[in-house]
């Protein structure tokens, strides 16, 4: 096919799910809940520790910056989707699909990031109590925070400039419910072999990486646990990290599946889309209520908070 003379799609069409006028209804219905509940979750989390001066410790620091990115991963995506349910045609355009992938992805590379982050801080915490005070400090919190972001910036931009430069002639229907890499590459008309390289490098790099530093820590934390001397000690030491194993383990296989292979375009997109329903849509509601129902500081905060507000107004 000659691409020199082709015409650039400014419009794409999206696929989503199989659906029948009621079924459309049921699945904005379905999704705008989802939304609203991840809104409402993460946004809990996120002013609980901002007006509780008892929750402004590091692991609360870094998971409100999780919250956050929960927050804008979700809304990368779903109000789009919503807009496109009540729509008789699901379209988005150049512009809007390219942003929608960058920020997608940018929420999605910082999770992984910042979910190292808490395994560092569960590290220290329990293995190293006595210093974790002198090393866990606000600045170095901010700046370890900040890294992340930078990671995560810096691990995908390049690829994005790349993905601009294609084509996107040879069709403009995307077999996705938003505008997912793959998705993309398999309508781009282009060679794809070096933004397919870079990615499956900088997926390998960054998934296996901090995969990595989250199993070292536990490592470690499970060998320390398992010396603490009374059951009760071991019990409360370790129900602090079963939320972010929870997490870890919903997350980690879920992206794996997706997008750890060496050639996204050949992959299977109705196997994916009910993969990315999981990864995307369920876990962001799940993961405020995994973090607080086992935290009795965040479970005693919520309850002295709700409590003022119910003596405030009689």
């Amino acid at each position: 096919m000659n691409l020199s003379n082709c015409s650039r799609a400014t419009e794409f069409i999206i696929l989503g799910f199989p659906q029948t006028g009621v079924m459309k209804i049921i699945l904005f219905i379905v999704i705008l809940l989802l939304y609203l509940l991840c809104l409402t979750g993460n946004g809990l989390i996120i002013v609980l520790v901002w007006i509780n001066h008892p929750l402004q410790k590091p692991m609360y620091f870094f998971l409100t910056n999780f919250s956050i990115i929960e927050v804008g991963h979700t809304t990368a995506f779903m109000p789009k989707m919503l807009v496109n349910f009540l729509s008789p045609k699901a379209t988005i355009s150049f512009n809007l699909c390219m942003v929608q992938m960058y920020f997608y992805f940018l929420f999605g590379v910082t999770e992984f990031f910042v979910l190292s982050l808490i395994s560092i801080d569960r590290y220290l915490a329990i293995c190293q109590p006595l210093r974790y005070n002198i090393i866990m400090t606000p600045s170095v919190c901010l700046q370890l925070s900040v890294a992340t972001w930078f990671a995560g910036f810096s691990s995908i931009t390049f690829q994005f400039m790349i993905m601009l430069r294609l084509p996107f002639c040879s069709s403009n229907i995307v077999n996705h419910f938003f505008c997912d890499i793959g998705a993309m590459l398999n309508i781009s008309g282009g060679d794809t072999h070096l933004i397919e390289a870079l990615g499956f490098l900088v997926t390998l790099t960054v998934i296996l990486t901090s995969l990595l530093v989250t199993i070292v820590s536990y490592i470690f934390i499970v060998s320390t646990i398992l010396r603490i001397p009374s059951t009760g000690g071991r019990q409360k030491a370790f129900s602090t990290c079963l939320s972010h194993l929870i997490v870890v383990s919903i997350l980690y296989g879920a992206v794996l599946f997706i997008y750890l292979r060496p050639n996204i375009t050949q992959s299977s997109f109705s196997v994916v889309k009910a993969v990315s329903i999981l990864n995307m849509m369920v876990a962001p509601v799940l993961n405020p209520f995994i973090y607080t129902i086992r935290n009795n500081e965040v479970k005693n905060a919520l309850q002295r908070n709700i409590g003022t507000k119910a003596l405030t107004f009689p």
